[in-house]
């Protein structure tokens, strides 16, 4: 019998070497990659990778196109870890809250001794703390005539919040607070009868009614009562 060495590798081939399959200890790091790279290989196997003796240019395309496949896979992957965006891990941005809790409502919005009383008079004790009815933008936070020491809220769309006699003010002119902030504290200053807080609301520079207004979002003066909710309710 003549012997016949074997056939030599195609050139093509030369230089080709098989990638080492991962050791045991590092198998549970590379499952999730598999995932993708199970799919990046189904979808060359459909498509066909061209050779690389074709045109450089048609080989770029193709592989240009499979990494982003594979990076949107990984961004999903990702993003699917993350969990779902959702009203619970969300901040609620048109949610309004009472300023304040354990008041005696004494003094409604209307006319008064002759004179607009523009606002809600919440009646509890000096130093108790108040919070931010909504999240805005502080407009004015210092002595301001009768208000005593006086703290303004724009919560943009021509809505601002007012808040009169505190004893202590928390916060700053230009500064950002969210709805349910402590900004200052309950105080007697300013043309007051006993420690309270004087809240107020304005539509477009134009004191309106809190009561009706904060019903129609959920929170109830009178009666302290606030469900937290975007949007409104019905009257």
């Amino acid at each position: 019998m003549v012997y016949r060495p074997p056939p030599k590798e195609p050139e093509r081939y030369r230089g080709r070497r098989r990638a080492p399959t991962p050791p045991r200890s590092r198998y549970a790091a590379v499952v999730t990659t598999a995932f993708v790279g199970a799919g990046v290989v189904a979808f060359a196997a459909g498509a066909g990778i061209p050779d690389a003796k074709q045109s450089p240019q048609a080989l770029s395309v193709d592989t240009a196109e499979l990494l982003d496949r594979a990076a949107m896979a990984e961004r999903s992957s990702r993003d699917f870890d993350r969990g779902p965006a959702t009203s619970i891990n969300q901040p609620a941005p048109d949610v309004w809250l009472l300023p304040v809790h354990g008041y005696r409502f004494t003094s409604q919005f209307g006319p008064r001794w002759g004179k607009l009383h523009a606002g809600v008079d919440m009646a509890i004790s000096e130093g108790t703390p108040y919070m931010a009815a909504r999240g805005g933008v502080v407009k004015l936070a210092r002595w301001w005539g009768g208000y005593g020491y006086c703290i303004v809220i724009d919560h943009g769309d021509g809505i601002e919040t007012v808040y009169g006699h505190s004893s202590k003010l928390l916060v700053k002119e230009g500064q950002r607070v969210e709805a349910g902030q402590v900004i200052g504290l309950i105080g007697n200053t300013g043309h007051s009868y006993g420690a309270h807080l004087h809240f107020e609301i304005h539509i477009n520079g134009r004191p309106t009614d809190p009561v009706p207004y904060l019903r129609r979002h959920g929170v109830d003066i009178p009666r302290q009562v606030e469900a937290i909710f975007t949007g409104e309710a019905t009257p």
